[in-house]
Parts: C-alpha cells; structure tokens; sequence
C-alpha cells in the first residue's frame, strides 16, 4: 500500500496529513505507529486525515491520532494545519471552515496574515466531563503523584487537561512526573499534564506531556487549557501570549460559557509516499 502524505508543522508540534476525501482509509495501530516513528517512517506528534463530512453543517471530518497509534479527540495545532492542508490542496476556497472532530465541532479561520485563528469551543469544567474522579467542581484539585501532593487545575478543551503552576517551566519534572500525571487513575481516559510559568497577566510559558505523544514542542489545546486556568485562578487577563518551546500562540477568553481563540502559524514542510 502507497500512501501520499503532507508533513506539516505548527510551532514544531508536527503532523502527517493524509487526504481520505476521494477515498476511504483505515491504518491498523501498527500502520500508523510506523508511520509517526522517527527512524523507520516519516516521524510525526500525530497523524491527521481528512475525511468527507459526517453532518450537513460541516465542511469536513478530520481524525486525530497519536503516534502510539490511539485515536484522541482534540488537537489545536492540528486543526490550524488542517485548514491550511485543505486551502493549499484546493479542498475548500473558504476562509472560515467548520470541521467536524471526534469531540465537536471546531471553526478555523484564515486570517489576512495567514496565521490561523481556530474557536476551540467553550471550556469542560464539569469533573464528569472532562472526564475526572472528583465528587464536585473545584477551582484546584490535589492530587497525589508518587507520594507528592500536585495543586491542579483539571478541565477539558475537547480532551482532557491537567495544569499547574511552576515557579521555572524549564526546571520543571515534565519528562519524570508527565508520565505520572498521564496515567492516573483519577483520570480514566488519560490525560495531558501542562506546566504553566506566569511570566505576567498577559503572558506564560508552558510545556506539555501530552497522552500517547510524549512531550511536544507545542500544544494548542494545553496552551488553551492553561490559559483558561490561569485566567479562572486570577492571574491571567483575558489575552494571554502563550510561549511553547516551538514559539508563541494567542488566546483569548472572555470568561465562562464563552469559547476559546486560539490563534498561530501552520506550515507545509513537504509532501511524498510511503510504502505501507
């Protein structure tokens, strides 16, 4: 099996990008672990295919998958490659898209600048939601890693997020407590653990351990999670400029029930075939 492919990036959280609007494809787990692998395939955070829409008020589908091969719900940094994926391929001649995702719909636009500005929904507070083991809603929750007790702020941007505040991002334990936070058993269906630095109240500096992807150099939907946390604790106003070790995104929130911009940069690397 050939397989075309785009390989794209947005802040250096990478993507393959395959095209399943002519055709249908279906990758096994191990089809698409080989193809995120960055020795023996083309290396990716995550694998994007784009898809027919699923419902009359869409303009697309879109899957998201892991490169440990697990299917998740949600990616911002993804969904900005996505528009420019579907506008550079002739898809689609509009600047405002809706996509359909595993868990809603989203709306990218394509701004005059070329950044990419995507409504990422409202925030999941709602422990049920998110989903989280807590018997009520809180504004931090503790939670116990290895013994230590962690100050979160737990909530769902379309996929499950737990962030707290560190008082230096870059001497943080994100590769020793990430993996931790990842799987708690509080935290059913995995979850993606932000390190969020206040630089001031209109700028931070995060890192993510994301679920089945190890840490990336961007998250959009962390850099979402951690803004809104940051905003809900108090310390944050309403446009935050979050610095990731791939560059900086903007977010704007104006508070709860409103949903969440998200706007950055998406590049095409380079496209090619890989034989499966």
């Amino acid at each position: 099996m050939r397989l075309k492919f785009t390989k794209m990036e947005g802040l250096g959280n990478d993507f393959v990008v395959i095209d399943a609007t002519c055709a249908p494809i279906a990758l096994s787990r191990d089809q698409l672990q080989r193809i995120a692998d960055r020795h023996f395939g083309i290396g990716c955070d995550q694998i994007l295919q784009v898809e027919k829409p699923r419902a009359p008020d869409t303009d697309f589908y879109y899957r998201i998958f892991n490169s440990d091969g697990g299917e998740v719900e949600q990616c911002g940094n993804g969904a900005r490659c996505f528009v420019r994926f579907v506008r550079d391929q002739g898809l689609t001649d509009k600047t405002e898209i809706r996509v359909g995702t595993l868990s809603g719909v989203i709306v990218p636009t394509l701004e005059s600048d070329g950044r990419i500005t995507v409504d990422m929904g409202v925030p999941e507070f709602a422990p049920a939601r998110i989903p989280f083991q807590a018997e009520r809603r809180a504004l931090t929750y503790q939670l116990d890693v290895g013994g230590h007790a962690l100050e979160i702020s737990a909530l769902s941007m379309g996929n499950p997020h737990a962030v707290q505040i560190v008082a230096n991002v870059e001497r943080a334990p994100v590769l020793t407590e990430g993996p931790a936070i990842e799987v708690h058993a509080r935290f059913p269906q995995r979850v993606n653990a932000g390190y969020m630095q206040v630089i001031d109240r209109s700028h931070i500096k995060l890192r993510v351990y994301e679920r089945g992807a190890g840490e990336t150099l961007a998250c959009g939907t962390g850099a979402c999670a951690a803004t809104v946390a940051g905003i809900q604790r108090g310390f944050l106003d309403p446009r935050v400029a979050v610095t990731t070790r791939g560059g900086d995104l903007s977010i704007l929130w104006e508070g709860e029930g409103k949903p969440v911009l998200m706007t950055g940069p998406a590049v095409t690397v380079f496209a090619g075939e890989i034989d499966l």
